[in-house]
């Protein structure tokens, strides 16, 4: 049985595709024990169909009034908003496979010596840019891989001087 927040990413993309609403987390929530709207957090949604993946967007730091809201927001920009991909179709949405990563405070730290890309996530930041990759992904097995690919996702040069920062996630399947 798929967790509480995997519940909630799945019922937000459904009704957004099929019908351009966005879900009312009180309606979906009525009994919940005040965690999830309670509860401030950055929050990514990962989409992958057939072992591919299909979307991801999320927030460092939360945006949102509580994380509910924070799932659903980021759940909606995954399946329309990922620039990488064209926005989830109807047909796709029985094959869609999909987690939710809740964040941690990033830390600072020093240097890739106090990275592991299968515990920590990183954020390397230089001016105005960031880049950003979650903790544990397939064929990212050294803080070096790990360091290079947020690099490039946040369009710095390695041979700038930016500052590293990990963090930990909680992630729901």
């Amino acid at each position: 049985m798929a967790h509480q927040l995997v519940d909630l990413a799945r019922k937000t993309i459904e009704l957004y595709v099929r019908q351009r609403k966005v879900l009312d987390v009180t309606d979906v929530l009525d009994d919940e024990p005040k965690g999830l709207l309670a509860t401030r957090a950055g929050a990514f949604v990962s989409l992958h169909r057939q072992g591919e993946l299909r979307g991801c967007i999320g927030t460092i730091e939360p945006q949102q009034d509580n994380l509910a809201l924070e799932i659903v927001s980021n759940a909606i920009s995954a399946a329309t908003r990922d620039p990488r991909f064209p926005p989830v179709q109807l047909n796709e949405l029985d094959d869609l496979d999909i987690s939710v990563d809740v964040l941690e405070p990033p830390e600072r730290v020093a240097s890739q010596e106090d990275l592991d890309p299968k515990v920590y996530g990183v954020i390397v930041e230089h001016g105005g840019r960031r880049g950003l990759l979650l903790p544990d992904l397939e064929g990212v097995d050294t803080a070096e891989q790990q360091v290079s690919i947020a690099l490039r996702k946040g369009w710095i040069d390695p041979h700038e001087n930016y500052r590293l920062y990990r963090f930990r996630v909680t992630r729901y399947h």
